[in-house]
């Protein structure tokens, strides 16, 4: 890198370069014109445009114009700096300048696109924005970036497919990690289905040896039956404290023989088989758990002291308290999944009312051969075997009157599997799928819908249903539009199964908050550009995989999952960050100590300093994110904020409203 040009007692010497952005700009903007007009404004001593300046003959032309010319301040008037500002800086900073003496002005989404049809205009404001941005770049510093060490353990949140997935990845390039999962074993929601489509790999068969592989590698540290209820700290050295719940059981002694269930005299709905089995108060989820030990639920033990009795090892202590653990970590993934959504809140479908109505995952735990059926279909109400079925899709997607706008992705794929497998178990069983669309998106998925269709004849009729209604011999009448015949059909079944879509789980908001992260409308997590940066959150360290992103399926989830743990490894590889210096700063001199600041500050970064009578307001650089809220809100003026400083507004101010 050439030696950087910083003096600031030299004359200013700017260049400003216009960019045609192809068409974007160019349609409705006169670039030539604009690029004039700057030439004409005070200490710039070269204006230029160019059809595209992100490109490398339009950064070389950049380059080449600073070293010729000797510019100390650079504007380029172009599209969003939300995506190209980054590659403008290195530019610059390429040919020796600072990358903070830059100024970015916006002529696409701030005017071209706003005012296509009206180029005279368009042009006029295109002067005014490039006016303003030399304004400013005359009175920008040069900063810089701010380092700090990475701690290189990681912290993953959620041993569904994807916290494993993310967890074996990271353990595998050698970073401690510590998987937390809220429930006693890993495996998260893909541990309860029986086949995944659209290949009908038996689920466990696929999830099982990542789980072992989990629990046995050195490098992973599983923490389960806990949750994480505070995280302190900034990228690189983040203070995670975890609350592990009490299981009353030793999980370094325990072997998951069993003895405990067996003497236990207490029976409670199975959690993991949606409440449809039972299993004692004393239990292992499922003979594939991981780690492979027994858990005792309180809240229905009577505390009869037979599993003490039962247990040769003497795993078991009804005295065993919650544990709070402190993790120090570099980078933290959550990868908390989702739940399903509940249907009782549709109430036409009669779900928790009628006795024959199912929920898409509760069927699955049915025909898995471990459910709580031993891979039978049945009615609820008798136990016997329905002869018809209905599907309903979209049972808490694409609903907006109950506020799930959204595609759950993965509806329309496991009705259609669920169905052919009904009819594998049962080949006389006749099958009906209510939809308003297919979504086949992925890679065979269409083929396996005409398989459904042509080697199952799983019957597909198009509408939403109204209304379910209960029989007096327990069928159940669907009344739903046929929307292709244009017409209402009544028909009448023996078992209705919801598929019902994907949600945020339970204390996912919490965890939000915790983590310092946005959720988008949907209440997934938000990630900080949906294409270029999708398992990134805007708090640096911070990531997001799977699910808790958004509805996908498990593919997409695992492959998220690596995605996550390698965009992770970044920091953790290199050992230390650099932190930008676009942060707000306090003026002590000015402070008042009246934390208003504090109060405001979305991340955490301010806290009051000092002795009594001289305290202030004192930023943490790591944890800034340079948002401005603290300078907008101070009463005393103490607060300004890098590369935003008030006498740099108020010049692009004054700048706006010269030739007025």
């Amino acid at each position: 890198m050439a030696e950087e040009k910083n003096n600031e007692n030299e004359e200013l010497r700017i260049g400003v370069y216009v960019c045609h952005c192809g068409v974007n700009i160019a349609a409705a903007v006169d670039c030539e014109a604009v690029a004039e007009y700057a030439g004409t404004l005070p200490n710039v001593v070269v204006a230029k445009d160019y059809k595209y300046m992100c490109s490398d003959p339009g950064q070389n032309l950049i380059q080449e114009d600073i070293k010729e010319h000797n510019l100390n301040r650079v504007v380029v008037a172009a599209c969003s700096p939300r995506l190209h500002e980054p590659t403008f800086r290195r530019c610059v900073e390429e040919a020796g300048l600072n990358r903070y003496l830059f100024e970015f002005a916006n002529l696409r989404e701030h005017d071209s696109w706003v005012h296509m049809n009206e180029p005279e205009a368009a042009t006029e404001k295109a002067k005014d924005l490039v006016r303003m941005a030399v304004a400013k770049v005359r009175l920008l510093e040069p900063l810089e970036p701010h380092m700090v060490d990475v701690n290189n353990n990681a912290l993953v949140i959620g041993g569904g497919v994807t916290g494993i997935q993310t967890a074996l990845d990271l353990g595998d390039m050698g970073f401690h990690t510590y998987l937390v999962e809220r429930n006693p074993t890993i495996s998260g929601r893909m541990g309860q289905l029986d086949k995944t489509f659209p290949t009908l790999d038996c689920s466990m068969c696929i999830l099982a040896p990542k789980m072992v592989d989990c629990g046995k590698h050195e490098n992973i540290e599983l923490i389960t039956y806990a949750e994480v209820t505070d995280v302190d700290g900034y990228i690189g050295n983040f203070t995670v404290t975890v609350n592990k719940k009490a299981r009353y059981v030793d999980e370094e002694t325990c072997t998951g023989c069993g003895q405990c269930t067996e003497v236990c005299p207490i029976e409670i709905p199975n959690y993991f088989d949606e409440g449809i089995g039972m299993t004692k108060a004393a239990y292992i989820p499922f003979p594939q758990a991981v780690p492979l030990c027994a858990t005792i639920d309180k809240d229905y033990c009577i505390e009869c002291g037979l599993c003490v009795s039962a247990c040769e090892r003497g795993s078991i202590d009804l005295d065993q308290q919650p544990e709070e653990i402190k993790l120090e970590v570099g980078t933290i993934i959550a990868a908390t999944g989702y739940d399903p959504y509940d249907p009782s809140g549709k109430y036409e479908y009669g779900y928790g009312r009628y006795s024959n109505v199912i929920t898409g995952l509760e069927i699955e735990r049915m025909i898995n051969a471990s459910g709580p059926t031993t891979g039978h279909v049945i009615k609820p109400s008798d136990g016997e075997t329905p002869k018809r079925v209905a599907f309903i899709h979209c049972v808490g997607s694409r609903d907006e009157q109950i506020g799930k706008p959204y595609c759950s992705r993965v509806c329309c794929m496991y009705s259609m599997k669920n169905a052919q497998l009904c009819i594998d178990h049962e080949p006389d069983t006749e099958v009906t799928c209510y939809y308003m669309d297919i979504r086949a998106f992925g890679k065979g998925f269409e083929e396996f819908y005409k398989t459904s269709q042509e080697k199952y004849g799983i019957e597909f009729l198009r509408g939403r249903p109204a209304q379910i209604i209960e029989n007096d011999d327990l069928t159940l009448t669907i009344r739903a539009e046929d929307t292709l015949l244009g017409k209402v059909t009544e028909y009448t079944y023996d078992l209705v199964v919801l598929s019902v879509g994907l949600e945020p789980p339970a204390g996912s908001n919490e965890l939000r908050q915790t983590l310092g992260i946005s959720k988008s409308s949907d209440g997934f997590y938000m990630e900080a550009h949906p294409k270029l940066r999708p398992v990134d959150t805007l708090t640096d360290g911070v990531y997001i995989a799977g699910v808790a992103q958004g509805p996908k399926d498990i593919p997409d989830s695992v492959a998220q999952g690596s995605a996550a743990a390698a965009r992770a490894a970044i920091p953790m590889s290199q050992g230390k960050v650099a932190i930008e210096p676009i942060i707000a700063s306090s003026d002590e001199n000015l402070c008042g100590a009246c934390e208003v600041c504090v109060e405001l500050c979305p991340f955490g970064a301010i806290s009051i300093v000092g002795e009594e009578g001289a305290k202030h307001a004192e930023i943490n650089a790591a944890l800034c994110k340079g948002c401005g809220t603290c300078v907008g809100a101070c009463p005393s003026g103490a607060m300004d904020q890098n590369h935003f400083k008030t006498d740099q507004i108020m010049a692009q101010i004054d700048a706006a409203f010269e030739d007025m």
